[in-house]
């Protein structure tokens, strides 16, 4: 079937033309014979890189040009990203949403596609964004995560409001790795189209004793030029002109790697030694620098404690191909797309809360998945490495020949339904206790348990007694109706448990104090603390004796108690050493955390500081001001002192700081002292821009941006849900 005779716009069938995509693929032929151009809903579960994503902008190009709307929704800000670019310049207006979530974010509607993430879209649900109203397609990306038990409840209950507001709409769901395709689809009356075709032959097989044994074809003898099978698999694929991914089951583990591997490669390049200058130019810690020296030998890592702008070079050098092998931990799998010729999964186990156990099979599906690029390997190798000969079989049958989990709906926990139940109470989606219970009865847990008992109800029940037992929601009768509290609380986008815990807090506290403020937050479902390690325990037993007085709660009782109370505030001195200005190199050191985990520990305290304030507004409204002043504290990293000048535009942390020390403390001392004055401090453009603001004439041409004062949002925090804190 070729483009040219699909019904298109011009612009998009010239684009694709100039990219080559000229016929489509089997799959994609199968998608228009369902019907997607007659606006009849479709599952595409086929696998990556088989064009699933066209699929969905050609339905999305068809949407618009007949005056329609489209929302395109994905796991992660890193894959919105991604998406923008690709839909970008083929003659649609596209916008990303990865703002605030307590916005309703109208300027978005001007867009004809707007991409965003699940916990986005329920933020614009929650503020009455108009404009979603008037969508016509809604594509969700790995559709599968419903079956997440952190966030799959959102992307349900999302997809179900939307349907329920906007019943005339198309549904595009795609995913690779659904293991029960026939249950979604028939939740979403969906045409159901599913393939195993893939643009480049997959080859799946186990490794063992130097060599990857297949099912269906010749084994493939490995040169064994190192001691360790890792390694080979890496050295073997770079000889042939290939590049590898190696995934493992920690940070720890992938930096040990690309270490072995940067020394096993000794490759010299020049964009070698560009990246790896690049990076070293970002780095500010032991950890960026490793990462450089790593890079400068054709070897990377990557996981979520590297800065965005290391993850970005690294990315970018293995795209290129520069960079021939990357360590990472799963989340690059589910978070961009990275193919290579060779996936390698070393790592099969990973440590829980219940000790080592198997990764699933879907997130094996989803790592194998990378293998081979299209146009460019003649072939993908996925690759697993057994330690016994027993051990071989056991992976072919647990993984390889294993179809991926049937998705289950996670919409019965309590905990998610706390603060779902609440949005659907103030938004006015539901009026009464049966309105609540009927749009239940749209999701696909009652989809899944059609005839069959469901607790469901008296799970609600529960719910509904918790709100308005804390306020949230009034009960006359069947009648709801969410309070001036439980309005904000769904429009902030915090858990209802995380409201109640500050406010309570809040109520108890005699004297504000920034750490009581930080170890309550810490204490929250909103906030992920951190790991306490074996010597940490000294230095928070010393601490907590040094600032008894500025916490709000006493010691608890309890082991399991006394670790959460530790770790809260363990993640409270962290925010405390950032908000008084320690260096995130020593940050990093003290904590052991890499400049990523700062940037999401600090975006996650700012939006639930940011809660606070609105909370103390209603609650206790001496400390909403100190609290406001915390959050522009705990955003910028700066002490209270630079507050005056952390307001000017194009001024950070570190500028703000300058200025200080130069005896300018305040816009007033600013415009006094003139630009001769400003010119050394800050530059020559950065100080005209200042001045002008001062002198209140508009802020003349924008400063340039500190480098450490990228724009932060609670959605980094939210890419934690799909693994990125590993």
């Amino acid at each position: 079937m070729k483009v040219a005779d699909l019904p298109l716009p011009q612009t998009l069938k010239t684009r694709y033309a100039e990219r080559g995509i000229e016929n489509l693929y089997p799959p994609q032929e199968a998608c228009v014979a369902a019907g997607i151009f007659e606006k009849k809903n479709l599952l595409c579960a086929i696998p990556t890189a088989s064009g699933k994503t066209i699929v969905a902008e050609m339905v999305m190009h068809r949407h618009i040009a007949d005056g329609g709307k489209c929302l395109y929704i994905v796991p992660l800000r890193a894959l919105a990203s991604e998406k923008f670019e690709d839909f970008s310049g083929k003659g649609a207006k596209v916008g990303v949403a990865t703002g605030d979530l307590d916005r309703p974010d109208a300027y978005l509607g001007r867009n004809d596609i707007v991409v965003a993430t699940s916990e986005k879209v329920d933020s614009l649900l929650r503020n009455g964004a108009p404009w979603l109203s008037k969508i016509t397609l809604l594509v969700v990306d790995e559709c599968h995560l419903i079956g997440s038990p952190d966030r799959g409840a959102t992307l349900e209950m999302v997809i179900a409001k939307l349907l329920m507001k906007n019943p005339g709409m198309q549904v595009i769901a795609l995913s690779a790795t659904v293991g029960n395709p026939g249950a979604i689809a028939g939740w979403l009356n969906a045409a159901l189209v599913t393939s195993e075709w893939r643009p480049v032959d997959l080859r799946e097989g186990v490794y063992f004793e130097g060599a990857i044994h297949f099912a269906e074809r010749e084994d493939r003898t490995v040169a064994g030029k190192s001691r360790y099978d890792d390694l080979n698999l890496v050295l073997d694929t770079v000889a042939e002109g290939g590049q590898c991914l190696v995934f493992v089951s920690s940070r720890r583990n992938a930096e040990a790697f690309a270490k072995r591997a940067a020394g096993g490669l000794k490759l010299s390049e020049p964009a070698l030694d560009t990246a790896s200058a690049a990076i070293e130019h970002e780095a500010q810690t032991d950890l960026g620098r490793t990462l450089a020296l790593c890079v400068r030998n054709g070897a990377a890592f990557h996981h979520a404690g590297l800065s965005s702008a290391e993850r970005h070079i690294v990315e970018e050098g293995f795209r290129n191909g520069s960079i021939r092998v990357i360590s990472s931990t799963p989340t690059l799998a589910a978070g961009l797309n990275l193919p290579a010729r060779r996936v390698v999964i070393r790592d099969y186990l990973r440590f829980g809360d219940g000790g080592m156990a198997p990764i699933p099979v879907g997130e094996y599906k989803q790592m194998a998945g990378r293998a081979g690029r299209p146009h460019l390997d003649p072939y993908g190798e996925a690759v697993l490495i057994a330690k016994t000969a027993d051990a071989v079989n056991d992976l072919f049958e647990n993984y390889i020949d294993a179809p991926p989990e049937e998705i289950a709906s996670q919409c019965n926990a309590e905990n998610a339904l706390r603060s779902h139940v609440l949005s659907l109470i103030a938004t006015a989606f539901c009026r009464s206790r049966p309105d609540v219970l009927a749009f239940m009865d749209r999701t696909f847990y009652a989809y899944e348990h059609q005839g069959r008992r469901s607790t469901i109800h008296e799970t609600i029940e529960r719910v509904i007694d918790w709100l308005c037992d804390k306020e949230m929601v009034t009960a006359l009768g069947d009648r709801l109706e969410a309070t001036e509290y439980g309005t904000l609380v769904s429009r902030l986008y915090i858990d209802p448990r995380s409201a109640e815990t500050i406010v309570d807090a809040l109520a108890k506290a005699p004297d504000f104090a920034d750490l009581g403020l930080l170890e309550t937050l810490a204490r929250t479902p909103d906030m992920l603390t951190l790991y306490l390690r074996k010597d940490d325990y000294e230095v928070i037993y010393r601490f907590i004796d040094e600032h008894i007085d500025e916490l709000w709660t006493g010691l608890p009782y309890g082991d399991d108690e006394m670790q959460a109370f530790f770790c809260s505030v363990k993640t409270a001195m962290l925010l405390l050493n950032w908000s008084e200005e320690v260096t995130e190199a020593m940050i990093c050191e003290r904590f052991n955390v890499g400049p990523g985990d700062i940037h999401n520990k600090v975006e996650t305290a700012v939006w639930l500081i940011h809660a606070a304030s609105r909370l103390a507004s209603l609650f206790k409204r001496p400390f909403a001001q100190p609290i406001a002043d915390l959050e522009i504290r705990v955003k910028h990293g700066i002490k209270k002192e630079l507050l005056p000048l952390i307001k000017l535009r194009g001024i950070g942390r570190v500028r703000a700081r300058r200025l200080f020390n130069a005896g300018l403390t305040t816009p007033e001392e600013l415009r006094a002292a003139g630009i001769g004055a400003l010119v050394p401090v800050l530059g020559e453009k950065t100080a005209a821009s200042v001045l002008a603001q001062v002198e209140g004439k508009g802020g003349g041409k924008t400063a340039p941006p500190e480098k450490d004062e990228a724009p932060r949002s609670r959605q980094a925090f939210l890419s934690a849900f799909c693994g990125d804190e590993e």
